[in-house]
């Protein structure tokens, strides 16, 4: 995915700030920065859910307006309206739509695919609950569902770890890894510096401006930290 002049802006403020870089194919690749940094914003740019104030997103040199059926993306969960009436499996149906064409609608091929998807994140027999009744971590293996029976070739999630149990944080991790080494495309951002070293390939370090992006273990230093989170950051046992 070649990212070239990437800006972003809220009004007046502008939030990502000329960002241009090249994330690698095939890749665990993820966004790490501190509140407020522009990571999420960052991310919906990616894939033009925000609109760019300038700049292009390509891959494999077409716009990515233009792949959007290739391209899975799972949202915050606190960005969801719980109170929707919609169960588990329908949720998951959703998934199926980009692959379906116009004025077409989910069959048995697609309630399939979507059964599979829900049973690979072990949530197969919530399906016909409503997904205002699960906790935070069966939600989240809920939206993963969703993207996996969409048969993407990129992925995108912001803060899929946040706030829930480490039994669905162990399982999403091996599934997108999996993922990963079917030669998938995956992009995240993350908080937790404890976890960056075990779970991603790559890192982007952003902060409105892009910091440093390459090889984890290259790229992850305190001296990149340090320039992303200010001198007064304390590493907490970070390496």
């Amino acid at each position: 995915m070649l990212v070239e002049n990437l800006s972003i802006a809220y009004g007046q403020k502008r939030v990502v700030e000329n960002v241009s870089l090249q994330i690698a194919p095939g890749k665990m690749t993820g966004i790490i920065g501190p509140n407020g940094a522009g990571k999420s914003t960052f991310l919906k740019g990616l894939i033009g859910l925000i609109p760019a104030e300038s700049g292009t997103v390509t891959w494999e040199g077409e716009l990515v307006q233009g792949i959007r059926g290739r391209i899975a993306y799972v949202p915050q969960r606190n960005s969801v309206d719980l109170t929707f009436p919609i169960t588990v499996l329908d949720t998951v149906l959703i998934g199926t739509y980009p692959q379906l064409g116009l004025m077409k609608w989910p069959r048995k091929k697609e309630r399939q695919i979507a059964r599979d998807a829900l049973a690979q994140v072990d949530m197969l027999d919530f399906a016909k609950r409503q997904i205002g009744e699960l906790s935070g971590g069966q939600l989240q293996r809920v939206f993963i569902a969703r993207a996996l029976a969409q048969q993407a070739d990129i992925f995108l999630l912001d803060e899929p770890f946040v706030g829930i149990d480490m039994t669905s944080e162990a399982l999403i991790v091996r599934i997108l890894q999996q993922l990963r080494d079917e030669g998938k495309t995956m992009i995240v951002v993350h908080h937790d510096f404890h976890k960056v070293a075990g779970y991603f390939d790559e890192v982007i370090l952003l902060n409105k401006v892009l910091v440093a992006y390459g090889d984890t273990t290259e790229t992850f230093t305190e001296d990149n930290i340090l320039k992303t989170y200010g001198q007064g950051f304390r590493f907490g046992g970070v390496r």
